[in-house]
């Protein structure tokens, strides 16, 4: 030990020091939480995807946006009635069907030209949907197709305000794809079949 502190004196010594004995070990006890944060799960995203403040900060910039414009205050696309008969462990799976319908027939039609910052959001949007590209249902999935239908269908009959309405709530879209796809399911959740 007294030689580590005499090395450590001077800065050649304590470069060495740094390298030869602190080094490996954070590198080794780095690893095994890194593995474990890293683990790839299908259904699953890191919640550092939703902690960028630029990108939330723009996708409510845009949803606050459109929501001025929105007529219809009765109505809602984007809520809990999608995940009527869903299974916690399949909510996910049922946020990245909605997102890749809002993206696709929402923001990449001519609307991206009437607010601002939409081919930004469409592009972290899709970016999620590709990071869940292996993320599948299990069970049944009659109720995940019946509840993603009625938004659709909801959207169709607002007509021109559908895509509006849609926009306006994309600030909801990105809180309950968080919601969804990063916290780990409870044991024992919903009972219910999908």
């Amino acid at each position: 030990m007294a030689s580590l502190q005499t090395l450590s004196k001077s800065f050649p010594g304590w470069v060495f020091f740094c390298c030869c004995c602190c080094l490996p070990i954070l590198l080794t006890s780095s690893l095994p939480l890194k593995a474990a944060s890293t683990a790839p799960h299908a259904c699953r995203l890191r919640k550092i995807n939703f902690q960028q403040p630029y990108i939330r900060n723009r996708t409510y910039t845009l949803a606050k946006t459109a929501s001025a414009s929105d007529k219809d205050t009765d109505n809602r696309l984007i809520g809990q009635q999608l995940f009527v008969n869903i299974r916690e462990n399949n909510r996910c799976y049922l946020m990245k069907r909605v997102v890749e319908f809002v993206v696709k027939d929402v923001l990449l039609t001519e609307v991206k030209n009437q607010y601002p910052y939409v081919e930004e959001v469409a592009q972290f949007l899709a970016s999620l949907t590709s990071e869940l590209s292996s993320c599948r249902f299990s069970g049944k999935k009659e109720h995940i197709e019946k509840n993603l239908e009625q938004m659709k269908n909801k959207m169709e009959q607002l007509g021109e305000n559908g895509k509006t309405k849609a926009i306006g709530e994309l600030d909801l879209l990105f809180d309950y794809m968080e919601n969804a796809c990063t916290d780990v399911p409870k044991k024992g959740g919903n009972k219910k079949k999908n």
